[in-house]
């Protein structure tokens, strides 16, 4: 493992998210999670098998928004050689850096966005954008983008697989109230407020310290994006979808160039 985590966020803008993650999120993310590394990594590994990757030989994926590596160390377990795990947050860079085995992994902080300052035109074998990464971007548009700098991205017959929560459904009253997970010393949930064109999530993480429970919170915006929507603009830029459908609590797009 390259324990160095290469810096390629100069010159953006900290957006909200970044903020949210950096101010609370990432602190908690791996234990929201209920599962080791490992036990993830196996999940992601069995989702992105059944979506298509690993059945050719394979060279380099890109693994973006990686958090602490379940898709990155997936990827490893599929055959990819190497995989470019991109990130904002340095705290979970720096967990999959401790975590993931040998050299194969190189943690990048950058933004989605960046794809194409970090990878050769026409080089990868696969490209992935999973959990809720998708729906962290500020706009349409640049969902757009990023189809568009997949596409050029991957070699011939390389893939792109997308999952991302379905909120073009709009949850009212106490649904938008989602418990997360809760032990003896943290309890959390989330809050989600609809807008047209976005939802705003609100963390709400209960930390039981030497005074007694402590409340930590903070928001930030998803877009809503539609599954047929997602289908329709990657035909058009040219992927081949052979993978639509449910996963579990997520939606889960796989398209081939």
């Amino acid at each position: 493992m390259n324990h160095s985590i290469d810096d390629n966020a100069e010159g953006r803008t900290v957006n909200p998210v970044t903020r949210h993650y950096d101010g609370l999120l990432a602190a908690h993310y791996s234990w929201m999670q209920g599962a080791t590394l490992a036990d993830k990594a196996a999940e992601q590994a069995a989702l992105l098998a059944a979506l298509g990757l690993g059945a050719e030989p394979a060279g380099i994926a890109v693994d973006l928004g990686c958090g602490p590596g379940y898709q990155s160390v997936a990827l490893l377990t599929l055959g990819y050689e190497r995989v470019i795990a991109v990130d904002t947050s340095r705290d979970l860079l720096a967990e999959l850096a401790a975590a993931a085995p040998g050299d194969r992994v190189e943690p990048v902080l950058s933004d989605l966005r960046d794809l194409p300052a970090l990878v050769e035109r026409g080089s990868a074998g696969a490209i992935v954008c999973m959990g809720d990464t998708l729906t962290h971007l500020e706009r349409h548009e640049d969902v757009l983008a990023l189809y568009r700098d997949a596409y050029d991205a991957l070699k011939p017959g390389g893939r792109l697989v997308l999952t991302f929560r379905d909120l073009s459904r709009e949850l009212a009253g106490l649904e938008r109230f989602i418990p997360v997970r809760a032990d003896d010393t943290r309890i959390m949930t989330c809050v989600l407020d609809y807008e047209p064109d976005g939802v705003v999530v609100t963390d709400l993480i209960h930390v039981r310290e030497d005074a007694g429970w402590v409340l930590h919170k903070s928001s930030y915006r998803k877009l809503r994006l539609s599954p047929a929507t997602q289908v329709a603009a990657l035909q058009r830029i040219g992927f081949v979808v052979d993978h639509d459908r449910a996963a579990g609590r997520m939606y889960a797009i796989s398209a081939r160039k």
